[in-house]
């Protein structure tokens, strides 16, 4: 049982994401049948936390603006949801379907993992972001000139 993702509309959600005109913040990849397709995109979070069911596996990409008042720059994150409804099979499984989706979906300074829909906050995904950015040099205050 073989898993394909549709790499032309895959491909586009992502540099919709990446593109800093686009006021697009995330991106969501469902399974339909035996292949990984682009299901919405979107702007606010709440949206898009709506888009993770009990049932489902899910893959998502999402820009999070970090920085300090030194300096501001755009991260991206690949998140993996299974949610507590899915069977052990298809849980296992999606570890070697999320190499095909990060063949299309490969610039990201992380990937997170969950199973929880109140783990998966905004503030968490940011932290995480941060903390892997490291460069947060900034005193808190632009000093005026």
């Amino acid at each position: 049982m073989s898993t394909n993702v549709e790499r032309n509309q895959v491909s586009a959600a992502y540099e919709d994401v990446r593109n800093d005109n686009s006021e697009t913040n995330w991106a969501v990849f469902k399974y339909k049948e035996k292949e990984i397709v682009h299901d919405c995109s979107g702007r606010e979070y709440d949206d898009f936390k709506s888009k993770f069911g009990d049932d489902e596996r899910v893959f998502a990409y999402v820009r999070v603006n970090t920085g300090d008042e030194l300096s501001k720059r755009a991260k991206f994150a690949l998140l993996t949801w299974v949610g507590p409804n899915v069977g052990a099979f298809k849980s296992a499984k999606i570890s070697t379907d999320k190499a095909m989706v990060k063949q299309v979906l490969h610039n990201f300074a992380i990937e997170l993992h969950f199973t929880d829909i109140d783990e998966l906050t905004e503030e968490y995904i940011r932290d995480e972001l941060i903390k892997a950015g490291g460069a947060n040099y900034g005193t808190g205050v632009r000093a005026d000139d």
